[in-house]
């Protein structure tokens, strides 16, 4: 292809267009706000306008970097694809030979709008044929993947295959997350400098450290305003994401899965394709989540609004299995209007501890001597959906299985195992006699009793996975094998819901949310903590979709002690659910607990299914945001670890339609009093959406840790 070709995708308010003329891989002349319908004169301009001009001591060509940027074009910084055969063919230099959208050719300065583009190009000299697909949603998000096929006569080794998006020069500052367990979702913000800041997720799965969305942006940008581009590396496994500065002043950012030795080893004929990479733009970080979240809502498998109240047992009954105590735990929830029960680790093989049992996804005897029939028919009997916690992708090794099968336990070679974690090792899914053991168990377990609903945990790293007997690296392999078992329970159960959790949130990613229904936040369910993981899980996943849970008094994992109206206030805005011993309850916290459940199926439609609004407050222990339609607005207002009571001012509630006007009041559930100083708008007052937005309510003293709801009506 020798041809001039520029085009464009626009769609949701974003423009992407991309330079792939004279038969070059698309280099991109645009990435932002839209620019409306674009003829040839256009192209012309963008392409002259954004021309990269040639520095002293560089190449005599302009250096253009292309979505797989390329060593062969003179770019010195990350290579797309790293790789060779033998050590050679290691800088391909593509020719595209189609550039097509729906099967048909791309003409020069087509304007597209939502679309999908499939370009092919190849190095025949190398032996290499590149597969790149760009995809704009019509929510604005941009969707691209990368595959590689040997085209030659021996092996390729891959050791990456990326693929990047330029950012404007404007965009100097970072922004990405970070946590460890019990304390996910960070955010850490910083310059962009040259060089290169490079997120590596080395765990096997995605990470209670990851940096979920890498976001580049004006300095100053916050959730309101501010222009911000980000990218999300769709994948469950090992994955790279990265922003690069180069010393002239080009930046851009990436990402794509990381590959250990010999994953990324092709033979002739054989292709490895990359990870959907998410690429987003909007004016502030609340503008970037509602592009993910419209894009995740408007999947046909996206769960309905009317999210089930959930109880899990965990912290109730941990290891301690028994008929009676459950029975009981399950009629106090019903009594309180809880939907669904789930049963939680240890009703399986010989799992009384966490030491063995692991992997034998068969009912204990011992525990459930009558299976676990009695109690799923009392649990659905009463009106409840049942749930059980499985851990498929692991193992004890005091198990039947690993007695059985030890080289299906994942391991480095030379006949030795990883160090144990939570006396656990991985099962290799890769092992296709492995796959088939753990698939029919949990489908004769899914085909005896009436379970709607599994908490599907991953609770250790991949720490040298390995397959026996020679140690080949099976991270890739096992993370397609984990997708795939969720896709095949749920095609022959396509009623039932899976959770992903991962020792909390270590898995939240969007290759894991095309299979499952909900993600568990985390293994610490302490509000003030909660606080913090919801509002930057919402940078991600709508408020539907992970599980925030009303906590025990004293939170089991930080012994901070919180009221019930700051535990159920803090719960109410994600898919709402209890950890909490409800045996252990009062009468009066359990009427409580009761009203805050009424009130959220009362509001959840709109709780789930209205925008995020996430407010910038100048102070690091407060917090402040809502959920708003055109019709109404709920709001939070949150004093964190302050000392004593505090005079919190003036506070704006912006998202609603500037020109209605709303009652707007505070929320009372229960009987609970509020621990503030009620100002004179408790009562009740009307204002529009713009004046909520630029001058706010004044909040009186409120103690730490503690609640306001706000509920802000059209009149």
């Amino acid at each position: 292809m020798t041809a001039q070709l520029r085009f464009a995708l626009r769609a949701g308010g974003v423009c992407l267009a991309l330079d792939a003329s004279a038969g070059r891989l698309p280099a991109v002349l645009h990435w932002g706000a839209d620019l409306g319908e674009l003829d040839a004169a256009a192209f012309d301009g963008l392409a002259a306008a954004t021309a990269p001009s040639i520095a002293p001591n560089e190449p005599d060509v302009p250096v253009r970097v292309a979505l797989v940027p390329e060593v062969s074009t003179g770019w010195m910084g990350r290579p797309g694809l790293t790789g060779s055969r033998g050590g050679r063919d290691w800088s391909p230099r593509w020719q595209v030979v189609s550039v097509t959208a729906g099967g048909e050719p791309v003409p020069d300065a087509a304007t597209l709008g939502p679309a999908a583009v499939r370009v092919e190009a190849e190095d025949a000299d190398a032996g290499l044929t590149l597969v790149l697909e760009i995809e704009l949603t019509a929510q604005g998000l941009v969707r691209t993947r990368a595959a590689l096929r040997n085209e030659g006569a021996d092996d390729y080794e891959v050791s990456e295959l990326m693929v990047a998006l330029p950012v404007p020069r404007r965009a100097r500052e970072l922004l990405d997350l970070t946590g460890s367990w019990g304390s996910e979702r960070h955010p850490q913000r910083g310059p962009i400098l040259v060089g290169e800041h490079r997120r590596e997720g080395r765990h096997g799965r995605t990470g209670a450290d990851a940096p979920t969305v890498l976001h580049v942006g004006v300095p100053g940008f916050g959730f309101g305003a501010g222009e911000v581009w980000g990218v999300h590396v769709a994948w469950s496994g090992n994955h790279v994401h990265y922003a690069e500065r180069t010393s002239g002043g080009v930046q851009v950012i990436g990402g794509g899965e990381l590959l250990l030795p010999g994953e990324g080893r092709l033979g002739p004929g054989e292709t490895y394709a990359g990870p959907w990479v998410f690429a987003v733009y909007g004016d502030g970080l609340d503008a970037v989540a509602r592009r993910f979240h419209a894009w995740l809502r408007a999947r046909p498998t996206h769960p309905d609004r009317r999210r089930p109240v959930t109880l899990n047992v965990w912290e109730a009954v941990y290891f301690d299995h028994d008929l009676g105590r459950l029975t009981d735990l399950a009629e106090r929830a019903a009594s309180v209007g809880i939907e669904r029960f789930v049963l939680d680790d240890g009703w399986f093989g010989a799992r009384r501890d966490d030491t063995a049992g692991l992997g034998d996804w068969v009912v204990s005897g011992e525990a459930w001597p009558d299976g676990l029939g009695p109690l799923v028919d009392r649990v659905t009997g009463l009106g409840m959906q049942f749930g059980l916690w499985v851990e498929p992708e692991m193992v004890n090794l005091d198990s039947d299985v690993a007695r059985a099968h030890p080289a299906w336990v994942m391991q480095p070679g030379h006949g030795r195992l990883p160090v144990e974690s939570r006396h656990q090792q991985v099962l290799n899914l890769g092992i296709p006699e492995a796959y088939a053991h753990v698939l029919d168990q949990l489908l004769a377990i899914l085909g005896e009793y009436d379970i709607s609903y599994l908490k599907w945990d991953h609770n250790r790293d991949l720490v040298e996975a390995g397959t026996a007997p020679d140690g080949v690296p099976g991270v890739h392999a096992q993370t397609l094998a984990a997708h795939r078992l969720m896709d095949e329970l749920k095609a022959a159960h396509p009623r039932l819901e899976i959770e992903a959790c991962s020792s909390g949130g270590a898995r939240v990613d969007l290759a894991v949310l095309e299979r499952c229904d909900r993600v568990w936040t985390s293994d610490n369910i302490d509000p003030h903590e909660r606080q913090r993981m919801l509002r930057w899980t919402g940078q991600l996943l709508p408020p539907e979709l992970p599980g925030s849970h009303v906590a025990s008094g004293a939170s089991h994992t930080t012994g901070r002690v919180h009221s019930l109206a700051f535990r159920a206030a803090t719960a109410v805005f994600g898919h709402l659910g209890v950890e909490w011993d409800l045996a252990a309850a009062s009468a009066e916290e359990l009427t409580e607990l009761a009203a805050w459940i009424a009130w959220y199926k009362e509001n959840r439609e709109h709780l789930l299914g209205g925008e995020l609004v996430r407010v910038d407050v100048p102070d690091a222990d407060v917090w402040v945001h809502g959920v708003v339609t055109p019709e109404r607005g709920l709001f939070s207002v949150v004093t964190g670890a302050i000392h004593g009571a505090t005079n919190l001012g003036d506070v704006v509630l912006p998202g609603l339609e500037p020109d209605a006007v709303y009652d707007v009041r505070p929320v009372q559930v229960g009987g609970t009093p509020t621990p503030w100083s009620p100002p004179g708008w408790a009562g009740g007052v009307r204002m529009t959406g713009r004046a909520l937005a630029s001058v706010g309510l004044r909040f009186g003293a409120m103690w730490p840790d503690h609640v306001v709801l706000v509920d802000a009506t059209r009149a």
